[in-house]
């Protein structure tokens, strides 16, 4: 018999969701928007410091939220690692889906945010309330 080595993996974590929203803006506009510190703060009503590049790191929500860019493909889809400070330092990063589609009424912008530690869920209301509708509300004013 081969030798086996098994090997735990703390914190292997399946808590995840999607939600979804249509953001009256092009999808061009609403992705550009997300990798900008500007227009990022001014969609979300907070600070934030974002990179537009692979690799790069940013902070949102006045340094609540913070992550990494893993993945950018234009005007379709960004991945991140993404955490808040109410992960615990011992605890790895979630990852951050976030999808473009463009739609008749502007964009739906989906978020798939998996590896959530024990509190996560509580962030699916977040996306909602402190991402979706601010910039629903943004959006609508540039028009």
């Amino acid at each position: 018999m081969p030798n086996v080595l098994l090997v735990t993996i703390p914190y292997l974590r399946n808590m995840d969701f999607t939600v979804k929203a249509i953001i009256p803006a092009k999808r061009k506009e609403l992705y550009k928007a997300w990798l900008s510190s500007k227009k990022h703060s001014k969609m979300t009503g907070a600070e934030a410091q974002v990179s537009d590049e692979v690799g790069g790191v940013f902070l949102a929500w006045d340094g609540y939220i913070s992550g990494t860019n893993l993945i950018l493909k234009d005007k379709k889809r960004i991945v991140q690692f993404w955490r808040t400070t109410e992960f615990g330092d011992d605890e790895p990063n979630s990852q951050l889906e976030i999808l473009f589609e463009k739609v008749k009424d502007g964009t739906e912008i989906t978020i798939n945010h998996t590896n959530l530690p024990e509190q996560g869920m509580q962030y699916k209301q977040g996306w909602i309330d402190h991402y979706f509708e601010p910039m629903k509300a943004y959006f609508s004013k540039k028009k």
